[in-house]
């Protein structure tokens, strides 16, 4: 299998030799991260968004994480981990000795189970639950060992323990049945959470009981959170944040000078892409088929990616990236021009009234949202055939509208959970998925499971290339981008090229003073 990110620095200038030996007070400074990422909740059984997520990599602990650019999953919290026999449907880790939450309590398997079993029987309509919907028990064998037990193979699951829904908790500090309420957590990652305003900032000092996959932690960090790219670039211009990613404005990273001597700027390929979901329910205009067909003839990707996203991100035609295993172009395989004729055939055989009138919604202040559906609203629009209601929606209301099915159509980003096609599959196209579509197709859901029995993913591919085909023939989405990923920071702060690399994991404890 491929690696996922080729990472490639742009710039690292500016370097002088004063700068190699910081002081003690540098070393100790804060180093302020702005990001446009928001945080959905602080309790891990309540949120499957990037933002969450990049905080949980650092407050929580799972058993399992990745390394920088890496595809296969490292022990953290447990010591070693492994499927018993070859079945793939028992995975057994043992934890590691000497960790500890705040409280001072030692973690135990027991915690490990709690922490599982929580996510699953919360289930929250924004939280990461359907990640572990073949997890159908899971034991602590003893204080250090614990057992998971599959309804049926899963090659990925080891991945999935790797993410942010696999976050450990302390059993005696969240409760089993509802989501904890605050500004605090109890973790045992690299930070720990010293203060926390929400949708404003996030102050992280380095946890010095953490014992894990590193060898140490970081320097102090404070995440700062902006409600939209243009306020992230007024702080970068001001010199409010040292380091800024996800995102600036498109026009402000298709300018980014690679000699400018202030700044460090790291450009790497990534699995993020973004997707039109459409709702395919019953009640939705949306419904035939050949209404969601007729939509896929209209979307010009190329306009999107060179105007409203000045080439920072790159078409994408099909539910799997580039770079990761069994990617394929079937929606240009099956929609290769803008074509208003071949929508109108299809709207005619369909019997619909012109134009069909659908509601669309963005999240307010996620990059180019806005920018990007009022393009998407003049291409549907084109022909006359289609008219399209935009409305922004702050977003955890917007999260909360999709999984409940109260828009017909909605764009959102997707970061891969982790570095496998399965990421692609259940999540967003299996029954009853995290997109919440109501799309659900017997063969295409039999194709995901059967893809999770191959140890050497490269084997699933097949399976992958055919759930695509038959992605793009019945359109419960129409995928749009493919994001390449930028960092940029002052020139003395080493170690953005490590934050982000596309594995889920948020790297802050690589960055540094230099």
């Amino acid at each position: 299998m491929r690696v996922l990110v080729t990472l490639l620095v742009l710039a690292v200038v500016g370097i002088g030799g004063w700068q190699l030996l910081p002081s003690q007070g540098d070393k100790n400074k804060t180093i302020t991260v702005g990001t446009t990422d928001a945080v959905t909740d602080l309790d891990p059984a309540g949120a499957y968004d990037a933002g969450s997520w990049a905080l949980f990599s650092n407050v929580f602990q799972s058993l399992l994480t990745f390394e920088p650019g890496g595809v296969e999953p490292v022990p953290d919290a447990a010591k070693s981990c492994a499927f018993e026999g070859s079945g793939l449907k028992t995975y057994q880790c043992t934890l590691r000795s000497g960790i500890t939450f705040p409280s001072g309590r030692a973690m135990t398997a027991e915690d490990v189970k709690y922490s599982f079993d929580r996510v699953k029987k919360i289930n929250s309509d924004v939280g990461p639950a359907s990640l572990f919907s073949d997890l159908a028990s899971v034991t602590a064998d003893n204080a250090t060992t614990v057992t998971f037990h599959l309804s049926s193979a899963d090659a990925t699951f080891p991945s999935k323990v790797a993410t942010g829904a696999g976050s450990i908790v302390d059993r005696d500090a969240y409760p089993a049945d509802a989501l904890r309420k605050g500004t605090t957590v109890d973790g045992t990652g690299p930070y720990t959470l010293a203060s926390y305003d929400k949708d404003q900032q996030a102050v992280l000092k380095p946890n010095a009981r953490y014992k894990g996959y590193l060898t140490g932690t970081g320097r102090p960090v404070e995440l700062r959170y902006y409600a939209g790219s243009a306020k992230l670039e007024t702080a970068w211009k001001a010199g409010q944040v040292d380091v800024a990613t996800r995102t600036l404005p498109p026009d402000v990273l298709s300018a980014l000078n690679p000699s400018d001597p202030d700044n460090r700027v790291s450009e790497s390929d990534s699995a993020e892409t973004r997707n039109l979901y459409l709702n395919t329910r019953a009640n939705s205009p949306l419904h035939d088929v050949r209404v969601r067909r007729a939509m896929a003839w209209l979307i010009n990707r190329e306009e999107l990616a060179g105007t409203v996203y000045q080439g920072t991100v790159d078409p994408l035609y099909s539910l799997i990236p580039t770079g990761i295993t069994g990617h394929t172009t079937s929606f240009f395989d099956d929609y290769p021009t803008q074509s208003v004729k071949k929508a109108r055939e299809l709207l005619t055989q369909a019997g619909v009234s012109l134009p069909v009138r659908f509601t669309f919604g963005y999240g307010i202040g996620r990059g180019a949202g806005k920018e990007e559906a009022a393009a998407l609203k003049r291409q549907l629009e084109t022909g006359g055939l289609f008219k399209v209601d935009v409305q922004g929606y702050e977003w955890t209301d917007f999260q909360k509208r999709w999984a409940a099915g109260k828009m017909d159509a909605w764009a959102v980003g997707w970061v891969a959970d982790y570095p496998d096609p399965d990421t692609f599959g259940a999540a967003l196209v299996g029954t009853g998925s995290t997109m919440s579509t109501g799309y659900s197709n017997k063969l295409v859901d039999h194709l995901i499971l059967g893809s999770r029995q191959y140890a050497d993913r490269s084997r699933a591919a097949n399976d992958f290339r055919d759930i695509q085909a038959d992605v793009a023939q019945d359109v419960p989405l129409i995928p749009l981008w493919q994001r390449k990923e930028y960092v940029v920071s002052t020139e003395d702060v080493g170690g953005g090229q490590y934050l982000d690399d596309g594995t889920g994991v948020f790297r802050l404890w690589r960055l540094t003073w230099i």
